[in-house]
């Protein structure tokens, strides 16, 4: 029987010629190329055959030795482009798939009306999954717990006899990302009053929180960058409205822009467009005029 090459118990063995040893250079480069690639096995058995040459003429002449060889470098170099290309292939495409069911839940999941109108259709879908299923951007950017569900569909309350609970969610799309919710005082001395989450709702124009370009937007989740300067640094006596050292009075305090800063520049233009397609909402809380929505 011919010598074969032994990979390890997660590769398939296949047979050479001959005149290929256990110990050649052949042998080192296929199981390096098949393990930094991640195959289970290559079939490579009859291909090498119909390469293969007499052992009889290799061993009479040399050349052939040498023409078998890198027939076989080379025909196992292209198997593993390949089966690397097939690979990539598959996972692409499962990519894609889990894509458009990402799509799918989001348009399904969306609590309010949305209009679709010049927007992208699969990046609304995408960026509902994010803003709904994911990062749960109303927890915060509502009025609070106690308005961010409709009472017989708060999950948070007990199911009849004992509570209103349906067991059908049911958002308040008077409060859905309209901001308001109160996060102070805050500050190094609780110098900052009240701490509003902003509205994220578009206005007029069609544009989210508040009219932002998505270039405004994309620096805002990259950088934290506050355009209102709604809390700015203390330039003396704290007044209620501004924040003391070492906080930083030029970026937004609380919201989690460090975290969503690492997220890709599709997922934050999809979160755009949803956030485009949703129903504008002024949000009038006394002595916060930055909540405050031009919806006509």
């Amino acid at each position: 029987m011919s010598p074969t090459i032994g990979a390890t118990s997660r590769y398939r063995v296949f047979p050479f010629s001959s005149t290929i040893g256990s110990n050649s250079q052949l042998t080192s480069e296929i199981n390096h190329w098949t393990q930094a690639l991640g195959l289970q096995e290559v079939r490579v058995n009859k291909l090498l055959k119909l390469l293969s040459v007499p052992s009889l003429s290799m061993k009479s002449k040399p050349v052939f030795k040498l023409l078998s060889v890198s027939a076989a470098i080379f025909t196992i170099a292209v198997l593993l482009v390949l089966f690397r290309t097939s690979r990539v292939s598959a996972g692409s495409e499962s990519d894609r798939d889990q894509d458009e069911s990402k799509v799918r839940i989001g348009l399904s999941i969306a609590p309010v009306p949305l209009n679709f109108e010049h927007r992208d259709r699969r990046l609304v879908g995408l960026g509902s999954y994010i803003v709904n299923a994911h990062a749960d951007c109303n927890g915060c950017h509502s009025q609070g717990p106690a308005t961010e569900y409709i009472g017989p569909g708060n999950p948070y309350l007990l199911s009849p006899p004992n509570g209103p609970y349906t067991g059908m969610q049911e958002v308040n799309p008077a409060t859905y990302l309209g901001g308001g919710r109160d996060f102070g005082p805050f500050g190094s001395k609780g110098e900052l009053l009240h701490l509003y989450s902003r509205n994220l709702t578009p206005d007029k124009t069609g544009r989210p929180a508040g009219g932002r370009t998505f270039e405004e937007f994309l620096t805002i989740l990259r950088t934290g960058k506050d355009y209102d300067l709604v809390h700015p640094n203390c330039a003396g006596t704290p007044d209620g409205n501004c924040l003391l050292p070492p906080f930083n009075g030029d970026v937004l305090q609380v919201m989690p822009w460090p975290v969503h800063q690492h997220m890709t520049d599709e997922d934050i233009r999809a979160i755009y467009e949803y956030l485009s397609a949703i129903p504008c909402i002024d949000t009038d809380i006394p002595g916060a005029p930055v909540l405050r929505n031009d919806c006509k």
